[in-house]
């Protein structure tokens, strides 16, 4: 990876990544420099796979770190796979390379080193000086197993065997250089990669390993025209674009450059641009593909969102027109063009996310370390790294227990530094960043899936949101809006909890909440009567929980907003769910019917008679018959004045458990054999076979076994017959 070599000098020479406290382990006076680099590294990861490329990688930097320590070397820092060690002799950094090579020899990682001697200044920054630049650019010129001498090391190493290899120019040197090989085998003449030309970043990059070896084998296995890096504002798709670019940059003999278009508002200029960094003599594709020729060429288009779509068109001409360029792009949707790949960047993984955090924090407030506030921070910011590092500079001020009580002001808490890109500057800029760009109904339906607390399914948003399949794909393809399979094997779809509280600003803005959360309850009603929820005793169905579970965070959102705006419409959805409270949430029923039912005391008496019979079953079944009692006699008063026989029959046989539970067994029987006539006279078989295996308890629990064995075996026949 010369190219992480190359922008790697660029910001120590230039006192880009500074160091906290000047370095007092830095050798000083006359120094050689090493610099490492792995050869066909992109290579290799597609032979290896992503893990036993990761072991590898653990290997060769275990392996070469005991040659340096043992020479003296010091570590002055690491990029990626990329070591800069500095030695106080030049026979010393000599020794060590030779012994690195050696342990490396039978690996599958072959690197490439450069040694140069030079007198570099020790600053606070670590090293600043050409000497650091000539180093790198030294090393960039070797192959893998090679180890390159510039000539003022090669004249302190009188006793080491050197091949001369003449003059070579370094890249950014006017005058060639004498360089010499270190040992005598035979190696290819040097290698002239072509140049990068990439922003250096302030900052080193921290985690996205895996990601990274994974678009570098969509890159690798389909060679794809252009790889697009999506995903929402915020995911780091600028700085791990460079990164790949970076990775993958001995691809690119023909060179890599950066072309930034946030600032662009016209998809004509886009084509002009890149001819301008490749140096074209024109701007037009033709030109572009002269200048080129055959030699590969990678192009990184970042933030091509807002030109889209008029810049696609243009864009697949310049690929037909220029065979040997390839473009990485990072946008908030595809372009939609032949030969595109996509590569959906997701957010951070919490274990990377906290090193970034940890990292960039400390920088500011070194007490800041790992615990449960850092985590559960991390995880309220959705893992994305522009919220990552906007929090962390915010720490000088609120440590990690005060940032993630604030988090609900998120959008406006955390904001950049001075030198903060203005799409940057704050959460809700980078947020607004895309939204500015959607079209009205676009606009509208991101608003309205705010109303999904959790996700949501496609049928959900379609009777909710009054989604239609174009609006919403537009929205998934700008990655407002995610995809992800549950496990029942259905598609849902949701938004990252950050784009979420920006989408409810715009709903609570257009006066549309009220009648949405109206019809989420009419469609969760609907969905929980699908599902069976309302259970009645006797009567065949099956309770399809699972149906139910995934919408549960969206039941909570909707009766979190019943509660003060409609309770009576609330208490209708907790009552539908009786089933699911009964199976699964018997505390959570119980804590949402009861302040629902003191706050409808008028309601419709069908409703209010289900609904106490809800409480009274969650009650019961948590433990507590003597709470749940009043609740089902209330039921049952409500039932019969009705005239609703089933229902009064299955509320007979649940008070009579509760008094059996309660120790009131004399009264129970008869309200039992009540319920077993009038499941028999409507001709219910399964009530009967219920209320039958229940009163076997009464001769049971007198010593009539036979009685009891009798009644058992009827109420299992009956349900054998039933299936």
């Amino acid at each position: 990876m010369s190219a992480v070599l190359i922008d790697w000098v660029r910001l120590i020479v230039l006192g880009g990544r500074a160091h906290a406290l000047m370095r007092h382990d830095l050798p000083r006076g006359t120094v050689t420099f090493l610099f490492t680099d792995i050869e066909g590294s992109t290579r290799l990861l597609r032979q290896l796979g992503p893990a036993r490329y990761a072991e590898a990688l653990a290997d060769y930097r275990r392996m070469l770190r005991d040659a340096f320590v043992a020479e003296g070397g010091v570590e002055v820092d690491t990029q990626g796979d990329a070591f800069f060690i500095a030695f106080p002799t030049a026979a010393g950094a000599a020794a060590s390379a030779r012994v690195g090579q050696r342990a490396l020899a039978s690996g599958p990682i072959a690197v490439r080193m450069g040694l140069h001697t030079g007198t570099p200044t020790v600053a606070a920054d670590g090293y600043v000086g050409i000497d650091v630049h000539r180093a790198s650019r030294v090393a960039a010129l070797a192959h893998g197993g090679q180890v390159i001498v510039s000539a003022s090391a090669a004249a302190l190493l009188e006793d080491e065997p050197l091949r001369d290899l003449g003059p070579h120019r370094l890249k950014d040197f006017d005058a060639p250089a004498r360089l010499f090989q270190l040992g005598v085998a035979d190696f290819p003449p040097l290698r002239t990669p072509g140049a990068v030309e990439l922003p250096t970043p302030a900052t080193h990059f921290l985690g996205r390993e895996r990601e990274l070896f994974e678009a570098a084998s969509v890159w690798l296995d389909r060679d794809p025209r252009l790889l697009t890096i999506v995903g929402p504002g915020g995911t780091g798709k600028t700085r791990f674009s460079i990164e790949l670019v970076r990775f993958l940059a001995e691809e690119a003999d023909g060179g890599t450059v950066f072309v930034p278009l946030a600032p662009v508002r016209e998809a004509r200029l886009v084509v002009p641009l890149i001819a301008e960094r490749l140096g074209a003599s024109g701007d037009s594709p033709a030109a572009i593909a002269t200048r080129i020729g055959e030699k590969r060429t990678h192009v990184v288009l970042d933030n091509l969102e807002q030109l889209l779509p008029d810049a696609a068109r243009p864009l697949a001409e310049l690929l037909a027109a220029a065979p040997a360029l390839r473009i990485v792009g990072t946008s908030r949707e595809p372009l939609r063009i032949a030969g595109e790949s996509e590569f959906d960047l997701p957010p951070m993984d919490e274990s990377d996310a906290v090193t970034l955090f940890i990292e960039r924090a400390q920088a500011i407030r070194p007490d800041v370390g790992d615990s449960h506030a850092v985590h559960e921070l991390i995880r309220r910011l959705d893992g994305l790294p522009l919220a990552i590092e906007l929090a962390a500079a915010r720490v000088k001020l609120l440590g990690p227990e005060q940032l993630l009580e604030r988090i609900a002001q998120r959008l406006d808490l955390l904001k950049g530094g001075r030198d903060a890109d203005a799409r940057h500057a704050t959460l809700r800029t980078t947020i607004a960043w895309s939204y500015d760009l959607l079209d009205d109904d676009q606009q509208q339906l991101f608003a309205r899936l705010a109303v999904f607390r959790g996700d949501c399914t496609l049928e959900a948003a379609e009777a909710v949101c009054d989604s239609n399949l174009d609006t919403l794909a537009s929205l998934l393809d700008k990655s407002l809006v995610r995809r992800r399979t549950d496990a029942n094997g259905d598609e849902r779809f949701w938004m990252l909890e950050t784009i979420r509280e920006f989408a409810r600003e715009h709903l609570a803005a257009s006066g549309e909440e009220d009648a949405l959360r109206r019809l989420q309850t009419d469609w969760l009603i609907e969905l929980a009567d699908r599902a069976g929820m309302r259970a009645t005793v006797g009567v065949p169905g099956k309770w399809d929980v699972d149906l139910v579970a995934p919408e549960i965070d969206n039941v909570r959102a909707v009766l979190d907003w019943a509660a003060e705006h409609d309770p009576e419409r609330g208490l209708a959805l907790a009552a539908s769910l009786e089933g699911f409270w009964l199976v699964r949430e018997q505390t959570e029923g119980t804590s949402r019917l009861e302040p629902l039912l003191a706050r409808t005391p008028d309601a419709e008496p069908q409703l209010r008679a289900h609904a106490l019979r809800a409480l009274g079953g969650a009650l019961q079944l948590s433990g507590e018959p003597e709470r749940a009692a009043p609740y089902y006699q209330h039921s049952l008063e409500l039932f019969i004045a009705s005239g609703e026989e089933v229902q009064t029959a299955n509320l007979r046989y649940r008070v009579a458990g509760n008094m059996v539970d309660r120790g009131e067994t004399a009264a129970a029987w008869p309200l039992l054999e009540e319920s077993l006539r009038t499941f028999r006279q409507l001709g219910l078989p399964r009530g009967e076979a219920q209320v039958l295996g229940y009163l076997a308890e009464k001769p049971h629990g007198e010593g009539d076994l036979a009685r009891a064995i009798e009644l058992t075996l009827e109420s299992a026949a009956i349900a054998h017959e039933i299936g």
